[in-house]
Formats: structure tokens, sequence, C-alpha cells
């Protein structure tokens, strides 16, 4: 019985962190100006966030792929806009933004 008792505590205690770092990866995007060109849906300048999550579905390196294209920025990869380069963000918040982007549902 105990050890259904730990296993529900570390279930809870991952959905409870999972849903903060969905919160804090909400709030990166927004102060960063990534809600100006793309949406959770729909195409704006950007591709939606939904799109990413589609083209990058089963690559292993996604998460780091993503985070380099946030912090260099990029040109090409949805078109012809490019986007601007975030090298102010840290390493963790990348990594927390890029698997945010990456678990959007369509």
């Amino acid at each position: 019985m105990r050890n259904v008792f730990f296993l529900a505590s570390l279930w809870a205690a991952a959905a409870a962190h999972a849903s903060t770092d969905l919160a804090s990866a909400a709030e990166i995007a927004k102060a960063n100006g990534c809600y100006s060109c793309h949406s959770a849906a729909e195409k704006i300048v950007g591709p939606a966030f939904n799109s990413v999550a589609e083209k990058y579905a089963g690559d292993k390196d996604a998460v780091a792929s993503l985070a380099q294209s946030i912090q260099l920025g990029s040109k090409g990869k949805w078109g012809r806009a490019a986007m601007p380069a975030h090298s102010s963000l840290s390493a963790q918040d990348l990594k927390l933004l890029a698997g945010w982007v990456l678990s959007s549902k369509p």
C-alpha cells in the first residue's frame, strides 16, 4: 500500500511541476513577443505552434534544434519571413520554450 501512495505522490508532484512549466513557458512566450508572429493553431507571420510540433514530431533532437532556432533566429524554414534571434534567453528558458511549443496539439 505504501508503494501505491508513493507512486501517486510522485505522479501528483510531476503533474504539478509540468503545469507550472507550461505556465512559465507561456509567460516566456508572451514576454518575448512570440505571440506577435505565432499563435497556437493559426499561421500569422510565422507558423502556428501546433504546426511546428507536427513538423518535428518523432525527431529525437527536436528540443535542441528548436531551442537553437529560437536563440539564433532562423530564415527559410517556413517561408520568406525570418524569425529574429532571442539571444537574451537563458539555456533553461530556451529548452522550456522549445518543449512547450513541441507539446502543442492540433
